[in-house]
């Protein structure tokens, strides 16, 4: 039966706690010894050169998020002044056609009728996005960091 000191009966203690390690130490040779150091120094080396590679990759990161973050606000800002513009002009024609549309029906004007409602399906049938194009086309250019916009 084991005793508090976890060992069998009996069995005999040693007098250092030392001993075991001297004992081992004692069957090692110098080149064991200078191999295990230069693991040690290698794997190290290794890790410092990791920890450096990541920080770069990190850091490489960050500079892209705040160079796309930027793009995404200029971007931003010229779609809302081009929309805003847009939209202000295309309140104003609206509203001229369907005055016009008002006093050609109020005049019984078939011809003024029918090229008055030829305006406003043409209008209608173009918005600011379709004048853009195909919404694939401009995702991909979006995406393509050498793409220059002009509006």
């Amino acid at each position: 039966m084991p005793d508090q000191k976890g060992l069998p009966k009996g069995a005999p203690l040693p007098e250092k706690a030392t001993e075991p390690v001297a004992r081992e130490a004692g069957r090692l040779s110098a080149t064991d010894v200078l191999n295990a150091l230069n693991q040690l120094v290698s794997v190290t080396r290794e890790l410092i050169h990791i920890r450096e590679t990541e920080r770069t990759k990190r850091e490489k990161l960050r500079v892209y998020r705040e160079t796309e973050v930027a793009r995404i606000k200029a971007s931003e800002k010229t779609l809302r002044d081009y929309f805003g513009l847009v939209i202000e002009e295309r309140r104003e024609t609206h509203r001229r056609l369907f005055d016009g549309l008002d006093r050609a029906l109020e005049s019984g004007d078939v011809a003024a009728m029918q090229t008055v409602v030829g305006g406003i399906v043409e209008v209608a049938r173009t918005s600011p996005l379709a004048l853009i194009g195909n919404l694939g086309e401009l995702r991909r250019a979006m995406d393509d960091p050498n793409t220059v916009f002009e509006f």
